[in-house]
């Protein structure tokens, strides 16, 4: 009588990885490993030295589940409960938008400007929009001069950005409040920077999108309006009236509107000629805009 074959960690890796493939995952092979990882407790870099180790059914049966609800479609990232962004780990939950590589660019400029500023500075920053806080806090851990209000017009997605300063030991430096956009912050002009990841994606994209994203992520983080420029047209203005002379703001932006969005900035008295900063793809992400006097 033949006996069963043994589930070890790369015949797991390797079945699961097809598995998802046949679902339609563009990242099947990291699916399996980030979802074996979560169920084993471990790193993923330890599934490499542990491909003979035989899978317990207890662990099994938790990454069977796992790997279930990725095929149906639910992100990674919401199954277990985190995310890396800018080298550092976040929580999230479907309250909140999944940080993306892409925003990374929108932190290095603004690092890049606060770097400039003279070491005396004591810059004051508002992150708006912040979702599970990925910005803020990432620009408090990387420039300790600063103090940075978050601010979003959901609560649950506050309390998740809550989490993630106490995590990186930053929630002295970084005040949340409810509110939207800038609504609720004082119309003093004395900010250095307003970064924000908008949403900005135009109800007539929504057929486009990935289901997991369309069908997962918090739509209040994702939808703009009719053409996906409506926060950001909203945005510009509050920002003129609250950052200093020569402030910056930052927006995050498609590659879709990202013409519209310099436009917009355009037509305001406040700022100099905005500039487009691209991604690593050659792609238009963020739009840059300085405060005149």
């Amino acid at each position: 009588m033949m006996q069963p074959e043994t589930w070890t960690v790369g015949r797991l890796l390797t079945w699961t990885t097809d598995y998802l493939k046949k679902s339609g995952s563009p990242s099947s092979r990291l699916d399996a490993e980030v979802l074996l990882a979560a169920a084993r407790k471990c790193e993923r870099i330890a599934l490499y030295t542990a491909f003979e180790e035989v899978v317990p059914d207890d662990v099994r049966a938790e990454f069977r589940d796992l790997v279930k609800r990725r095929a149906g479609g639910t992100p990674v990232a919401y199954l277990v409960g985190k995310k890396e962004f800018y080298s550092l780990s976040f929580r999230v939950t479907p309250d909140v938008l999944i940080p993306r590589p892409e925003t990374e660019h929108l932190v290095v400029a603004a690092v890049d400007l606060l770097t400039a500023l003279p070491t005396d500075a004591r810059p004051q920053i508002v992150d708006v929009g912040t979702g599970s806080g990925a910005i803020a806090v990432s620009l408090a851990r990387h420039e300790p001069r600063a103090k940075i209000v978050a601010t979003d017009i959901s609560p649950a997605a506050l309390a998740v950005a809550r989490l993630n300063a106490a995590d990186h030991g930053v929630s002295e430096r970084v005040e949340f409040l409810e509110t939207d956009l800038l609504e609720k912050t004082p119309p003093e002009r004395h900010l250095e920077l307003v970064v924000s990841n908008p949403p900005y994606i135009g109800l007539q994209e929504e057929a486009t999108l990935a289901p997991q994203v369309r069908d997962h992520e918090p739509r209040l983080a994702l939808f703009a309006g009719p053409n996906g420029t409506e926060i950001i047209a909203r945005l510009i203005p509050q920002a003129a009236a609250r950052l200093r002379c020569g402030g910056y703001l930052l927006m995050e932006v498609s590659p879709l509107i990202a013409t519209a969005a310099l436009a917009l900035v355009g037509q305001s008295a406040s700022f100099e000629p905005a500039i487009i900063l691209k991604d690593l793809a050659g792609h238009a992400r963020v739009v840059q805009a300085r405060r005149l006097a």
